[in-house]
C-alpha cells in the first residue's frame, strides 16, 4: 500500500523534562483476575498483506514463540489513571510542557480562538495549550462523563511510570499482537477478516476523513473501553479507539532478520529514537490509514502525547 501519513502526529515536544519520582508507598496489588492469561506459546506475527504499509515493516509473516504472560483485558481508563495521579502526585509530560495535540473537531469554539499552531502535514491535529489527560480537549474540558474511556495524552514515559506503580510492564509488540489476534491465525482484525459493517466492531472514522464523520459507530472521539465486543480471548478494544504504546523501540527492519532475538520472546532492537504503537484509533479509515489491523504498527517519540494515544499493560512472573 502506498505510504500515507498516519492519523497520529509524530512531532515530539521540543524540550526535556525530568520524570517524577513515584510514591511507591501507594503501589498497587496486581489483580490477575482482571487480566487475560496468554499461554498460546507460538503464533504467526506480522503479515504479507498487500495493503499493508511496507515502510512500517509489518512483514514478513513469521512464527514467534512467547512465554506465557497476562495482559489487561481493557486499555487503562481515565478513572484508573486519575487514581494513579492522586495517589502519587504524578504530573504527566503534557502537563509539564503545557500542551498536547487534539483533533480539531473535538475542540470547543472558545478554545479554538486561542489555537495558533497545527501539524504541517496533518493539519487536523492542533496544538492546544492546557490539553492533558484530565483536560483531553483543552482547558475547558474534563473527564467527567468519560471516566471509562481510555486515558489519552500520555507519553511512553508516563506509561512507564504508571506501570512501575501498578507493578506491571508495558507489553512488547509481540505480546500485544498475540493478545489482539485472540487465537485467530493470520487474520487482519481481532475478529477475523470481515470488514463489512465495521462500525459495529470497532471505533474508527466513519465517513470522509478528516471533515465528515457519519458517527455510524456512535463516537467522534474515544469510546468506553467495553463498548464493542471482545475477541475470542475476551480481550477488548485492540482495533481502533486509541493507539497503544508498546515497550519496543521501533524499527522497520530489525525483525526481518531471522534470529533468536526476533523469533523467541522478541523485544525489538536494543536502542532507537521512537517507540512502537499498535491498534489504530478513532481517526483511522480504510481510505487513509488502515492501521487498525493486528499487524499494523507505527511509532512516536517517548515524550509525545496526543488525543488518540493510550495504553494497556501486561504482567509475567
Amino acid at each position: 500500500m502506498s505510504e500515507k501519513k498516519c492519523c497520529s502526529p509524530n512531532d515530539p515536544h521540543k524540550s526535556s523534562s525530568d520524570i517524577n519520582e513515584i510514591n511507591f508507598s501507594s503501589k498497587q496489588k496486581i489483580k490477575l483476575g482482571e487480566m487475560i492469561l496468554i499461554d498460546q506459546e507460538k503464533f504467526l506475527m506480522g503479515t504479507n498483506y498487500k495493503k499493508a504499509f511496507s515502510s512500517d515493516g509489518e512483514g514478513p509473516l513469521r512464527e514467534v514463540i512467547l512465554s506465557k504472560f497476562y495482559i489487561d483485558q481493557y486499555p487503562v481508563t481515565n478513572i484508573d489513571f486519575e487514581k494513579f495521579c492522586i495517589s502519587t502526585g504524578y504530573t504527566t509530560e503534557a502537563e509539564k510542557f503545557g500542551w498536547s495535540f487534539v483533533f480539531y473537531q473535538l475542540i470547543s469554539e472558545k478554545t479554538k480562538k486561542n489555537v495558533s499552531e497545527s501539524v504541517y502535514d496533518a493539519p487536523w491535529w492542533w496544538k492546544v495549550n492546557g490539553a492533558s489527560w484530565k483536560n483531553p480537549y483543552g482547558p475547558d474540558s474534563s473527564i467527567k462523563g468519560i471516566e471509562t474511556h481510555p486515558v489519552v495524552h500520555v507519553s511512553w514515559n508516563d506509561v512507564n511510570a504508571y506501570s512501575k506503580w501498578v507493578g506491571k510492564k508495558i507489553p512488547s509488540e509481540a505480546e500485544w499482537e498475540i493478545a489482539s489476534r485472540g487465537g485467530l491465525v493470520n487474520k487482519n482484525f481481532s475478529w477475523g477478516d470481515d470488514d463489512s459493517e465495521i462500525y459495529k466492531k470497532c471505533n474508527i472514522w466513519d465517513g470522509k476523513f478528516p471533515d465528515q464523520n457519519s458517527l455510524d459507530d456512535g463516537w467522534l472521539g474515544t469510546s468506553p473501553v467495553d463498548y464493542f465486543e471482545p475477541n475470542k480471548l475476551n480481550v477488548y478494544d485492540t482495533a481502533g479507539n486509541v493507539w497503544e504504546w508498546c515497550s519496543d523501540w521501533f524499527s522497520s527492519s530489525f525483525h526481518q532478520i531471522d534470529s533468536k532475538e526476533t523469533r523467541i520472546n522478541p523485544k525489538g532492537p536494543p536502542q532507537g529514537n521512537t517507540k512502537t504503537m499498535k491498534g489504530g484509533s478513532y481517526l483511522c479509515h480504510n481510505s487513509y490509514c488502515n492501521r487498525y489491523r493486528n499487524s499494523a504498527r507505527t511509532q512516536n517519540s517517548p515524550d509525545s502525547s496526543t488525543g488518540n494515544l493510550g495504553f494497556r499493560l501486561a504482567y509475567s512472573d
